[in-house]
């Protein structure tokens, strides 16, 4: 190779790691970019928590504006956010639930046992309050890993055609709620 080239080698090396600190050191840790934004929710037909007969579908929940937050019993954040989103619930803000559990693993060939769940996450929501029109039960994380949640608690606002337009990692809040949905739920009424 020709030496002209071999020492340039070495400064493009440090432009490409210079760029990439840059941005991490100016980048918002807090804003996990989903690549969802602006997609349609993924396809989904999984169970209700309550309910393993009834079956929910991307399809059934299109039509109206909600938000769809996934959370678990075992999630100190969410049991704080609950209050909150109790609150919103009272103020016409449809939200579903995504029960996100932590402990089940299919691939360690876990038993589930769904009664005492349901029997947990009632006593959790009649303590903190119950935001939900209902829960979906993502036992194997399969939408949950389609709309790239990383954890809990994660909140995502659907339009009524199922568009994802925001999407929170974190707790719901008076802060969040006013920065983030409030804005855009407001675009979305006539």
């Amino acid at each position: 190779m020709n030496k002209k080239v071999l020492g340039l080698v070495p400064l493009a090396i440090f432009i490409l790691l210079s760029v990439f600190l840059y941005q991490g050191l100016f980048g918002n840790p807090r804003e996990i970019q989903t690549g969802r934004l602006g997609h349609n929710m993924p396809a989904f037909s999984l169970p209700d928590l309550m309910d393993e007969k009834k079956m929910w579908t991307d399809k059934e929940l299109q039509g109206e504006v909600y938000l769809l937050n996934v959370w678990g019993t075992w999630c100190p954040t969410c049991l704080a956010e609950l209050g909150y989103l109790t609150e919103l619930k009272e103020k016409g803000v449809k939200i579903v639930g995504l029960y996100y559990d932590q402990a089940y693993d299919p691939d360690f060939g876990d038993k589930f046992d769904v009664v005492a769940l349901r029997e947990e996450v009632n006593n959790m929501l009649s303590r903190a309050g119950n935001p939900y029109a209902f829960n979906i039960l993502d036992l194997n994380r399969s939408l949950a890993l389609d709309l790239g949640v990383s954890g809990a608690p994660e909140t995502f606002l659907v339009n009524k055609e199922g568009k994802i337009l925001v999407h929170h990692t974190g707790d719901m809040n008076t802060r969040v709620w006013r920065a983030k949905f409030a804005p855009a739920i407001q675009e979305l009424t006539p």
